[in-house]
Protein backbone atom coordinates (compact mmCIF):
# COMPACT_ATOMS: atom_id res chain seq x y z
CA UNK A 1 0.00 0.00 0.00
CA UNK A 2 1.27 3.46 -0.93
CA UNK A 3 0.79 5.58 2.23
CA UNK A 4 0.49 8.78 0.24
CA UNK A 5 -2.45 7.44 -1.76
CA UNK A 6 -4.12 4.85 0.46
CA UNK A 7 -7.58 5.74 1.85
CA UNK A 8 -6.49 3.90 5.00
CA UNK A 9 -4.27 6.86 5.81
CA UNK A 10 -7.13 8.15 7.94
CA UNK A 11 -8.51 8.03 11.46
CA UNK A 12 -10.49 4.95 12.42
CA UNK A 13 -13.52 7.02 13.33
CA UNK A 14 -13.89 8.17 9.73
CA UNK A 15 -14.52 4.57 8.68
CA UNK A 16 -16.74 3.77 11.65
CA UNK A 17 -18.90 6.80 10.80
CA UNK A 18 -19.00 5.85 7.12
CA UNK A 19 -20.07 2.33 8.09
CA UNK A 20 -22.90 3.72 10.21
CA UNK A 21 -24.01 6.23 7.57
CA UNK A 22 -24.24 3.46 4.98
CA UNK A 23 -26.18 1.19 7.33
CA UNK A 24 -28.71 3.97 7.95
CA UNK A 25 -28.96 5.09 4.32
CA UNK A 26 -27.56 8.53 5.14
CA UNK A 27 -26.17 9.45 1.76
CA UNK A 28 -27.65 12.92 1.33
CA UNK A 29 -25.54 15.79 0.07
CA UNK A 30 -23.22 17.26 2.71
CA UNK A 31 -20.94 20.29 2.61
CA UNK A 32 -17.79 20.38 4.74
CA UNK A 33 -15.44 23.37 4.90
CA UNK A 34 -11.76 23.36 5.81
CA UNK A 35 -10.55 26.51 7.55
CA UNK A 36 -8.32 27.82 10.32
CA UNK A 37 -10.14 28.77 13.52
CA UNK A 38 -7.41 31.11 14.74
CA UNK A 39 -3.78 31.95 14.16
CA UNK A 40 -0.75 31.99 16.47
CA UNK A 41 0.08 35.25 18.26
CA UNK A 42 1.76 37.70 15.93
CA UNK A 43 0.53 35.93 12.79
CA UNK A 44 -1.90 38.28 11.08
CA UNK A 45 -2.66 36.01 8.14
CA UNK A 46 -1.74 32.71 6.57
CA UNK A 47 -1.06 31.51 3.04
CA UNK A 48 -3.31 28.78 1.66
CA UNK A 49 -1.55 25.90 -0.03
CA UNK A 50 -2.05 22.20 -0.69
CA UNK A 51 -5.26 22.54 -2.71
CA UNK A 52 -3.68 20.99 -5.81
CA UNK A 53 -2.30 18.12 -3.72
CA UNK A 54 -5.74 17.56 -2.18
CA UNK A 55 -7.49 17.46 -5.55
CA UNK A 56 -4.90 15.04 -6.93
CA UNK A 57 -5.50 12.74 -3.97
CA UNK A 58 -9.28 12.89 -4.39
CA UNK A 59 -8.97 12.06 -8.08
CA UNK A 60 -7.17 8.82 -7.23
CA UNK A 61 -9.33 7.83 -4.24
CA UNK A 62 -10.07 4.11 -4.28
CA UNK A 63 -9.73 1.05 -2.06
CA UNK A 64 -7.34 -1.58 -3.36
CA UNK A 65 -7.36 -5.27 -2.56
CA UNK A 66 -5.01 -4.89 0.42
CA UNK A 67 -7.08 -2.10 1.96
CA UNK A 68 -10.31 -4.06 1.49
CA UNK A 69 -8.72 -7.14 3.05
CA UNK A 70 -7.76 -5.14 6.12
CA UNK A 71 -11.29 -3.77 6.44
CA UNK A 72 -12.70 -7.31 6.26
CA UNK A 73 -10.25 -8.73 8.80
CA UNK A 74 -9.58 -5.95 11.33
CA UNK A 75 -12.65 -6.69 13.42
CA UNK A 76 -14.06 -3.17 13.53
CA UNK A 77 -16.70 -3.36 10.81
CA UNK A 78 -19.66 -5.39 9.60
CA UNK A 79 -18.87 -8.02 6.94
CA UNK A 80 -20.40 -6.17 4.00
CA UNK A 81 -18.60 -2.83 4.34
CA UNK A 82 -15.58 -3.86 2.27
CA UNK A 83 -17.80 -4.88 -0.63
CA UNK A 84 -19.60 -1.51 -0.52
CA UNK A 85 -16.30 0.36 -0.50
CA UNK A 86 -14.78 -1.66 -3.34
CA UNK A 87 -16.31 0.54 -6.02
CA UNK A 88 -16.10 3.83 -4.17
CA UNK A 89 -14.84 6.84 -6.12
CA UNK A 90 -15.05 10.47 -5.11
CA UNK A 91 -18.08 11.91 -6.92
CA UNK A 92 -18.27 15.25 -5.15
CA UNK A 93 -17.68 18.88 -5.96
CA UNK A 94 -14.76 20.88 -4.56
CA UNK A 95 -14.45 24.65 -4.38
CA UNK A 96 -11.27 26.21 -3.10
CA UNK A 97 -9.06 29.27 -3.15
CA UNK A 98 -5.98 29.06 -5.39
CA UNK A 99 -2.75 27.97 -3.75
CA UNK A 100 -0.92 31.09 -2.58
CA UNK A 101 -4.03 32.99 -1.48
CA UNK A 102 -3.75 35.10 1.67
CA UNK A 103 -6.48 34.13 4.16
CA UNK A 104 -7.63 35.01 7.66
CA UNK A 105 -9.28 32.96 10.45
CA UNK A 106 -12.70 31.46 9.72
CA UNK A 107 -12.27 31.89 5.96
CA UNK A 108 -12.53 28.52 4.17
CA UNK A 109 -9.62 27.23 2.12
CA UNK A 110 -11.82 24.64 0.48
CA UNK A 111 -15.32 23.20 0.55
CA UNK A 112 -16.24 19.61 -0.24
CA UNK A 113 -19.83 18.95 -1.32
CA UNK A 114 -20.55 15.26 -1.78
CA UNK A 115 -22.67 12.37 -0.50
CA UNK A 116 -22.17 12.32 3.27
CA UNK A 117 -20.08 9.10 3.44
CA UNK A 118 -17.63 10.40 0.81
CA UNK A 119 -17.34 13.87 2.32
CA UNK A 120 -16.72 12.32 5.76
CA UNK A 121 -14.22 9.74 4.59
CA UNK A 122 -11.83 12.28 3.06
CA UNK A 123 -11.57 14.57 6.11
CA UNK A 124 -8.38 13.31 7.73
CA UNK A 125 -6.23 13.13 4.63
CA UNK A 126 -7.44 16.46 3.26
CA UNK A 127 -6.62 18.13 6.57
CA UNK A 128 -3.28 16.33 6.67
CA UNK A 129 -2.32 17.59 3.20
CA UNK A 130 -3.67 21.13 3.35
CA UNK A 131 -2.41 21.72 6.89
CA UNK A 132 1.13 20.65 6.01
CA UNK A 133 1.33 22.69 2.81
CA UNK A 134 -0.34 25.75 4.34
CA UNK A 135 1.79 25.66 7.50
CA UNK A 136 5.04 25.59 5.53
CA UNK A 137 3.99 28.16 2.92
CA UNK A 138 2.83 30.48 5.70
CA UNK A 139 6.18 30.17 7.48
CA UNK A 140 8.05 30.77 4.22
CA UNK A 141 6.12 33.91 3.30
CA UNK A 142 6.99 35.47 6.66
CA UNK A 143 10.64 35.07 5.72
CA UNK A 144 9.98 36.68 2.34
CA UNK A 145 8.46 39.70 4.06
CA UNK A 146 11.38 39.91 6.46
CA UNK A 147 13.91 39.68 3.62
CA UNK A 148 12.40 42.77 1.98
CA UNK A 149 13.64 41.97 -1.51
CA UNK A 150 16.71 39.85 -0.74
CA UNK A 151 16.79 36.53 -2.54
CA UNK A 152 15.83 33.48 -0.48
CA UNK A 153 16.62 29.85 -1.22
CA UNK A 154 15.07 26.73 0.34
CA UNK A 155 17.85 24.65 1.95
CA UNK A 156 15.76 22.56 4.36
CA UNK A 157 15.10 19.18 2.73
CA UNK A 158 17.54 17.17 4.83
CA UNK A 159 15.79 18.03 8.10
CA UNK A 160 12.22 18.20 6.83
CA UNK A 161 9.85 15.65 8.34
CA UNK A 162 10.00 13.12 5.51
CA UNK A 163 9.71 13.25 1.75
CA UNK A 164 6.21 14.72 1.59
CA UNK A 165 7.13 17.55 3.95
CA UNK A 166 10.34 18.28 2.01
CA UNK A 167 8.41 18.62 -1.24
CA UNK A 168 5.66 20.68 0.40
CA UNK A 169 8.28 23.01 1.88
CA UNK A 170 10.01 23.54 -1.45
CA UNK A 171 6.72 24.17 -3.26
CA UNK A 172 5.39 26.40 -0.49
CA UNK A 173 8.58 28.44 -0.46
CA UNK A 174 8.35 28.94 -4.22
CA UNK A 175 4.70 30.03 -3.95
CA UNK A 176 5.68 32.40 -1.13
CA UNK A 177 8.32 34.10 -3.25
CA UNK A 178 11.65 32.29 -2.82
CA UNK A 179 14.09 32.38 -5.72
CA UNK A 180 14.65 28.63 -5.75
CA UNK A 181 15.25 25.40 -3.86
CA UNK A 182 18.11 23.00 -3.31
CA UNK A 183 15.70 20.04 -3.56
CA UNK A 184 16.25 18.41 -6.95
CA UNK A 185 12.95 16.50 -7.02
CA UNK A 186 11.04 19.75 -6.50
CA UNK A 187 12.80 21.11 -9.56
CA UNK A 188 11.88 18.03 -11.57
CA UNK A 189 8.25 17.85 -10.36
CA UNK A 190 7.29 21.52 -10.11
CA UNK A 191 9.74 23.33 -12.38
CA UNK A 192 11.20 25.31 -9.47
CA UNK A 193 14.72 26.66 -10.15
CA UNK A 194 17.28 24.49 -8.36
CA UNK A 195 20.28 26.15 -6.77
CA UNK A 196 23.16 25.09 -4.55
CA UNK A 197 26.76 25.69 -3.65
CA UNK A 198 29.00 23.15 -1.91
CA UNK A 199 29.27 21.50 1.48
CA UNK A 200 32.09 21.79 3.98
CA UNK A 201 32.94 18.18 3.17
CA UNK A 202 33.94 19.23 -0.34
CA UNK A 203 36.48 21.70 1.02
CA UNK A 204 37.70 19.19 3.60
CA UNK A 205 38.25 16.57 0.90
CA UNK A 206 41.05 18.68 -0.57
CA UNK A 207 44.43 19.26 1.02
CA UNK A 208 44.21 22.99 0.30
CA UNK A 209 41.18 25.31 0.48
CA UNK A 210 42.30 27.31 -2.55
CA UNK A 211 42.60 24.07 -4.53
CA UNK A 212 39.03 23.16 -3.53
CA UNK A 213 37.73 26.53 -4.70
CA UNK A 214 39.55 26.30 -8.02
CA UNK A 215 38.40 22.72 -8.64
CA UNK A 216 34.78 23.60 -8.01
CA UNK A 217 35.00 26.60 -10.31
CA UNK A 218 36.49 24.45 -13.06
CA UNK A 219 33.71 21.88 -12.66
CA UNK A 220 30.85 24.39 -12.50
CA UNK A 221 32.00 27.67 -14.07
CA UNK A 222 28.39 28.83 -14.47
CA UNK A 223 27.67 28.60 -10.73
CA UNK A 224 30.73 29.52 -8.71
CA UNK A 225 29.45 30.21 -5.23
CA UNK A 226 32.10 29.24 -2.72
CA UNK A 227 31.60 28.23 0.92
CA UNK A 228 34.19 30.23 2.84
CA UNK A 229 33.75 29.39 6.55
CA UNK A 230 35.28 25.89 6.71
CA UNK A 231 38.46 27.20 8.32
CA UNK A 232 39.02 30.97 8.57
CA UNK A 233 36.30 33.00 6.88
CA UNK A 234 38.32 36.16 6.29
CA UNK A 235 41.38 34.30 5.04
CA UNK A 236 39.12 32.42 2.63
CA UNK A 237 37.67 35.71 1.42
CA UNK A 238 41.18 36.86 0.48
CA UNK A 239 41.69 33.61 -1.46
CA UNK A 240 38.45 34.27 -3.33
CA UNK A 241 39.71 37.72 -4.31
CA UNK A 242 42.98 36.25 -5.59
CA UNK A 243 41.13 33.64 -7.66
CA UNK A 244 38.77 36.26 -9.08
CA UNK A 245 41.74 38.46 -10.02
CA UNK A 246 43.19 35.46 -11.87
CA UNK A 247 40.01 35.25 -13.94
CA UNK A 248 38.07 32.59 -12.03
CA UNK A 249 34.38 33.55 -12.51
CA UNK A 250 33.32 33.74 -8.86
CA UNK A 251 29.67 34.82 -8.56
CA UNK A 252 29.22 34.53 -4.81
CA UNK A 253 30.41 33.37 -1.43
CA UNK A 254 28.43 31.70 1.34
CA UNK A 255 28.90 32.13 5.08
CA UNK A 256 27.25 29.43 7.19
CA UNK A 257 28.38 30.13 10.76
CA UNK A 258 29.59 32.72 13.23
CA UNK A 259 28.44 36.31 13.63
CA UNK A 260 26.89 36.60 10.19
CA UNK A 261 26.39 40.37 10.29
CA UNK A 262 29.96 41.17 11.32
CA UNK A 263 31.52 38.56 9.05
CA UNK A 264 29.45 39.79 6.11
CA UNK A 265 30.72 43.33 6.72
CA UNK A 266 34.34 42.24 6.85
CA UNK A 267 34.01 39.94 3.84
CA UNK A 268 32.29 42.70 1.88
CA UNK A 269 35.19 45.00 2.72
CA UNK A 270 37.74 42.42 1.55
CA UNK A 271 35.88 41.77 -1.70
CA UNK A 272 35.41 45.46 -2.47
CA UNK A 273 39.03 46.31 -1.65
CA UNK A 274 40.07 43.54 -4.02
CA UNK A 275 38.04 45.02 -6.85
CA UNK A 276 35.20 42.47 -6.61
CA UNK A 277 32.07 44.47 -5.77
CA UNK A 278 29.88 42.17 -7.87
CA UNK A 279 30.58 39.04 -5.85
CA UNK A 280 27.43 38.42 -3.83
CA UNK A 281 27.29 37.27 -0.20
CA UNK A 282 24.86 34.51 0.76
CA UNK A 283 24.23 33.65 4.42
CA UNK A 284 22.85 30.42 5.85
CA UNK A 285 22.85 28.48 9.11
CA UNK A 286 19.83 28.21 11.44
CA UNK A 287 18.04 31.20 9.96
CA UNK A 288 14.35 32.04 10.13
CA UNK A 289 12.27 35.15 9.46
CA UNK A 290 13.25 36.64 12.83
CA UNK A 291 16.98 36.29 12.22
CA UNK A 292 16.64 37.55 8.65
CA UNK A 293 14.79 40.60 9.96
CA UNK A 294 17.52 41.17 12.56
CA UNK A 295 20.28 40.96 9.96
CA UNK A 296 18.43 43.31 7.64
CA UNK A 297 17.83 45.79 10.47
CA UNK A 298 21.53 45.64 11.36
CA UNK A 299 22.42 46.66 7.81
CA UNK A 300 24.39 43.47 7.13
CA UNK A 301 25.58 43.50 3.48
CA UNK A 302 23.98 40.13 2.73
CA UNK A 303 22.47 39.68 -0.73
CA UNK A 304 20.60 36.44 -0.14
CA UNK A 305 19.73 33.88 2.49
CA UNK A 306 19.60 30.10 2.47
CA UNK A 307 16.84 29.06 4.85
CA UNK A 308 16.50 25.49 6.04
CA UNK A 309 15.61 23.72 9.26
CA UNK A 310 13.68 26.42 11.11
CA UNK A 311 11.50 27.21 8.10
CA UNK A 312 10.97 23.71 6.69
CA UNK A 313 9.93 22.37 10.11
CA UNK A 314 7.97 25.52 11.11
CA UNK A 315 10.03 25.20 14.26
CA UNK A 316 8.51 27.95 16.38
CA UNK A 317 4.87 27.15 15.57
CA UNK A 318 4.60 23.65 14.08
CA UNK A 319 0.82 23.57 13.65
CA UNK A 320 -2.20 25.65 12.70
CA UNK A 321 -5.58 25.32 14.38
CA UNK A 322 -7.33 23.92 11.30
CA UNK A 323 -10.72 22.24 11.19
CA UNK A 324 -12.93 20.45 8.65
CA UNK A 325 -16.54 20.84 9.73
CA UNK A 326 -20.00 19.96 8.45
CA UNK A 327 -21.75 23.21 7.50
CA UNK A 328 -24.74 21.88 5.58
CA UNK A 329 -26.54 18.54 5.23
CA UNK A 330 -29.47 17.86 2.93
CA UNK A 331 -29.84 21.57 2.30
CA UNK A 332 -30.01 22.52 5.99
CA UNK A 333 -27.30 24.63 7.68
CA UNK A 334 -25.41 22.91 10.51
CA UNK A 335 -23.48 24.63 13.28
CA UNK A 336 -21.16 23.38 15.99
CA UNK A 337 -21.57 25.41 19.18
CA UNK A 338 -18.81 23.99 21.39
CA UNK A 339 -17.09 26.56 23.58
CA UNK A 340 -14.17 28.05 21.70
CA UNK A 341 -14.91 25.97 18.59
CA UNK A 342 -18.09 27.54 17.28
CA UNK A 343 -18.29 27.90 13.50
CA UNK A 344 -20.60 29.78 11.13
CA UNK A 345 -23.32 27.63 9.52
CA UNK A 346 -24.04 27.23 5.81
CA UNK A 347 -21.87 27.25 2.71
CA UNK A 348 -19.55 30.25 2.71
CA UNK A 349 -17.83 32.49 0.20
CA UNK A 350 -15.02 34.97 0.82
CA UNK A 351 -15.32 38.22 -1.12
CA UNK A 352 -12.16 40.30 -1.30
CA UNK A 353 -12.25 44.06 -1.68
CA UNK A 354 -9.57 46.17 -3.40
CA UNK A 355 -8.60 49.81 -3.30
CA UNK A 356 -6.10 51.23 -5.80
CA UNK A 357 -5.15 47.70 -6.81
CA UNK A 358 -4.38 46.50 -3.29
CA UNK A 359 -6.50 44.16 -1.18
CA UNK A 360 -8.06 46.09 1.69
CA UNK A 361 -10.62 43.78 3.30
CA UNK A 362 -12.72 40.62 3.10
CA UNK A 363 -16.39 39.85 3.59
CA UNK A 364 -17.23 36.35 4.83
CA UNK A 365 -20.75 35.61 3.59
CA UNK A 366 -23.02 32.81 2.43
CA UNK A 367 -22.10 31.40 -0.96
CA UNK A 368 -25.37 32.52 -2.59
CA UNK A 369 -25.27 36.09 -1.30
CA UNK A 370 -24.66 38.57 -4.09
CA UNK A 371 -22.38 41.04 -2.32
CA UNK A 372 -19.59 43.30 -3.61
CA UNK A 373 -16.08 41.91 -3.80
CA UNK A 374 -14.13 39.34 -5.76
CA UNK A 375 -15.11 35.75 -4.80
CA UNK A 376 -12.07 33.73 -3.72
CA UNK A 377 -13.47 30.19 -3.71
CA UNK A 378 -13.79 28.72 -7.18
CA UNK A 379 -14.57 25.29 -8.58
CA UNK A 380 -11.46 23.11 -8.72
CA UNK A 381 -13.08 19.67 -9.08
Amino acid sequence: MDPARSPLLTDLYQLTMVDSYLQRGMQGTASFELFSRKLPPGHGFYLASGVEAAVEWLEGLRFGDEELAWIRDCGHFRPGLADELAGLRFTGHVEAVPDGTVLFPQEPILRVTAPLPEAQLVESRLMNLVHLHTLLASKAVRAVLAADGSHLVDFGMRRAHGAEAAMAAARGAWIAGYAGTATCLAGAEYGIPTVGTMAHSYVLAFDDEREAFRAFAESHPENVTLLIDTYDTLEAAHKVVELAQEGVPVQGVRIDSGDLAELARQVRGILDAGGQPDIRILASGSLDEHEVARLRAAGAPIDGFGLGTLIDTAADQPYLDMAYKLHEYRGEPRRKRSAGKLHWPGRKQVRRHYRDGAACGDTLCLSDEQLPGEPLLETVM
